[in-house]
């Protein structure tokens, strides 16, 4: 095609864009395009009906989260003692409390749509807290033993949705989040009514086509539904109906017969909720449209290519006649050649060499630019001069200044490499333009979370140095925004001497470190020291005292006495950062080996922490190695005096821990600090008892209950999976297969 002239081409085209189509449509407007049309708005109907239910479900969410919110404040705490009505009204400040409440349930129902109302019932008080008849006693309110019903669902610490119809007749969907210690110290149950008549807004019949939706609970009890009188009925009395539920898919359609009609069935699962949508809609309804433009399109072609056949050669000639004139131009200039190729052809290839020359000048002129100017700054740091450097900075007075960005391990482990180069870029581009006008500044990055930033101007005046610490207090607020993380700020003294501004990058480097005592997120300028300075310091005494406090065992007593060392090295004049750090090395590594001397396995106690050292050398600042220290001396007390009886009795927690939510997601943080002990130590506990990793304990409970489901249910693969806590059958499967050497499908072939 790249050798037939542009002419011919233009006008073969326009022929078989007419007369082609005639052909096809006629083809297709038998039973092939209606089913492909069939097929087609049952994918379309099934998109709008997730789309649909993904708006609910994010509604729901929406509404669940806001009402954990409002658990999460100390607004409720405030009441956790009134159990009286008559009590409250006593009181006018009791009034107060139980008011502010109403309000923010009141805030919470005009925050969410679709909420009709709210009310919190306290543990063994005798009144409500409601958004529709205010604060009253529960005689005068509806019934709540429903509630006990509705807890009976819930699973974990989550609340549960519950569908009833109040007194009043209205249908609603009921939140019900009982509170526990772990978000407030309130005892009770917060329930907020959602209107199921708000469904309709989601699942609206009126759309083309659409007959009629319903929304069940994965046992099949209707929550919501287009014709209310079906609501709290059992949805699989319908045949149709309970065909979905028996479906093992999470989504899917199908077409049967109803009464002489063609109806065609959506449904969608929810895996969040367990709930089961469905949407009703007439074929016949959906298919007119279908009808009738199939008919319009065969009659516009017809037309289309009576026409256009006389019309083709001339526009095909008169089109192609610009573009045949710049080629002979092009062609006269340039040393590709024209003849024998297609026009189009030859002027891809003519404008792509073109634009292929000028990106490549471009970018090779930018990089060359910023290239050669970090080099020089680099060159100008390590003492180097060179001319590009002059060029640069043409005022006499220099000042350095390093920006270090907080918790560097922290920050990167939070974002990949790609999203720091980004950062870097973003932060550099923008650093130059926030000096003042009377300012010189270029910024570069040096490696480990540090940009340097040599300052230059004219000169040396309390005036100046306003305008540098202005800039530097933008500096630092502008790296807090783009990196998404505090930054720590050292300056280096003045110079007059280019060839004396790497020794003023050392002094801005050695200004960084004093973050360990003064704590991070300032700015910091450079101090000369003074010769008594210069001394190290060490606390002897201190050290002798810890070693006796922890063969006596007493935490206490070696936590106070870290204090004790702690405020001696802030009240000190001027301590170095190397000091410090000599000093916790020093002391870490006498209590080590005084463990190791008194045969103490020290690999059991740090097992899991990494190297001790190293990690005091990443920490930053002096409260948090005080924090890191009072853990470290924490788990030596730990091991040293935890009694077996004690350790038995975690072990025991643990088991029944596991017992109880082995089904569930659980997280292993959380659930050793609700038994009140560190996850490392939890994990010693469950392999010391049972010679298994955490993992595999779990992990075992739960294929030991998939083959008693394998055997005595059902149930498929994925829906046993789903049930015991698996986020997905190729896991689940995994997991089986190591345990039992063959799939969950294999053992209950074999059981059978």
């Amino acid at each position: 095609m790249k050798r037939v002239p542009m002419m011919l081409q233009l006008t073969v085209i326009l022929f078989c864009i007419m007369a082609v189509p005639i052909a096809l449509i006629s083809w297709y407007s038998g039973k092939h395009i209606l089913l492909n049309s069939e097929q087609a708005i049952a994918e379309s109907s099934l998109a709008e009906l997730n789309a649909n239910r993904m708006l609910t479900e994010k509604a729901l969410n929406n509404l669940s989260q806001n009402t954990v919110a409002l658990v999460g404040t100390n607004t409720l705490d405030r009441i956790h003692s009134y159990k009286n009505y008559k009590e409250i009204n006593s009181n006018y400040f009791y009034v107060f409390e139980v008011r502010s409440v109403l309000r923010e349930l009141m805030q919470l129902k005009r925050r969410e749509n679709g909420v009709y109302s709210s009310f919190l019932h306290l543990s063994g008080s005798d009144y409500v807290i409601s958004t529709d008849r205010g604060v009253t006693t529960l005689g005068r309110y509806e019934s709540i033993d429903w509630m006990q019903k509705a807890l009976e669902k819930r699973r974990g610490m989550k609340g549960v949705w519950y569908s009833r119809k109040l007194d009043s007749g209205v249908n609603v969907l009921s939140y019900v989040f009982p509170l526990h210690q772990l978000s407030t110290q309130t005892h009770g149950v917060l329930v907020v009514n959602f209107s199921e008549s708000e469904f309709d807004n989601y699942f609206g019949a009126s759309e083309t086509g659409k007959q009629e939706y319903l929304i069940m609970d994965s046992k099949g009890m209707i929550i919501s539904h287009s014709d209310k009188r079906y609501l709290q009925e059992d949805g699989r009395k319908t045949p149709v109906i309970h065909e979905i539920l028996e479906q093992d898919s999470r989504e899917g359609y199908i077409f049967r017969e109803l009464e002489g009609e063609r109806m065609l069935y959506t449904w969608s699962r929810s895996q969040k909720l367990g709930w089961v949508n469905v949407g009703v809609y007439s074929v016949n309804e959906l298919m007119m449209t279908t009808h009738t433009l199939q008919q319009n399109i065969i009659l516009l072609t017809i037309i289309i290519i009576l026409v256009g056949v006389v019309l083709t050669f001339f526009l095909a000639t008169w089109l192609s006649k610009p573009v045949r004139k710049l080629v002979r131009n092009l062609s006269s200039r340039t040393n590709l050649g024209a003849k024998g190729r297609n026009e189009l052809a030859f002027l891809d290839e003519a404008f792509r060499t073109m634009q292929e020359k000028e990106e490549e000048l471009h970018e090779m002129l930018n990089i060359r630019e910023r290239d050669s100017h970090n080099l020089a700054i680099h060159q100008l740091l390590r003492g180097e001069l060179s001319p590009q450097v002059v060029e640069l900075f043409s005022s006499p007075h220099f000042l350095v200044a390093v920006i270090s960005i907080d918790q560097y391990s922290e920050y990167v482990r939070k974002y990949n490499s790609e999203a720091r180069s980004y950062h870097r870029y973003l932060f550099i581009s923008t650093c130059d333009y926030l000096f003042s006008e009377d300012l010189i500044a270029r910024c570069v990055y040096q490696g480990n979370g540090c940009f340097i930033i040599v300052i230059n101007y004219e000169q040396l005046e309390q005036e100046t140095d306003s305008l540098i610490h202005e800039s530097l207090i933008k500096i630092k607020d502008k790296a807090e925004e783009v990196l998404n993380h505090s930054v720590t700020i050292g300056v280096s003294s003045p110079t007059a001497d280019m060839d004396l501004v790497s020794a003023r990058f050392g002094e801005a480097m050695e200004v960084i470190k004093h973050r360990m005592v003064k704590g991070s997120g300032g700015i910091t300028y450079w101090k000369e020291k003074k010769a008594n300075e210069q001394k190290y310091i060490y606390p002897v005494n201190s050290e002798r005292r810890i070693l006796n406090f922890m063969d006596n065992g007493d935490l206490d007593s070696i936590i106070k006495e870290l204090k004790v060392i702690g405020d001696e090295i802030r009240s000190a004049e001027y301590i170095s950062y190397d000091n410090i750090l000599f000093i916790y090395h020093q002391l870490v590594g006498i209590c080590i080996k005084h463990l190791r001397e008194n045969n103490v396995s020290t690999a059991r106690i740090f097992s899991g922490r990494g190297n001790i050292y190293t990690n005091l050398a990443s920490i930053e600042t002096l409260d948090e190695l005080e924090h890191y220290l009072c853990v470290f001396f924490g788990e030596i007390m730990q091991y040293l005096m935890q009694p077996t009886f004690q350790s038995n009795d975690y072990g025991e927690r643990i088991i029944s821990y596991l017992d109880e939510y082995y089904c569930e997601e659980i997280d292993f943080e959380e659930m050793a600090g609700e038994i009140g002990i560190s996850y490392s130590y939890m994990r010693r506990i469950v392999y010391e008892m049972t010679g298994q990793s955490l993992i595999d304990n779990l992990n075992l409970r739960r294929i030991e209950k998939a083959k008693e489901m394998l055997v005595e249910s059902n149930l498929t693969i994925t829906k046993i999976a789903t049930e015991l806590g698996y986020n997905n059958a190729q896991s689940f499967n995994r997991f089986f297969r190591k345990f039992e050497g063959m799939t969950p499908s294999n053992f209950k072939q074999a059981k059978s």
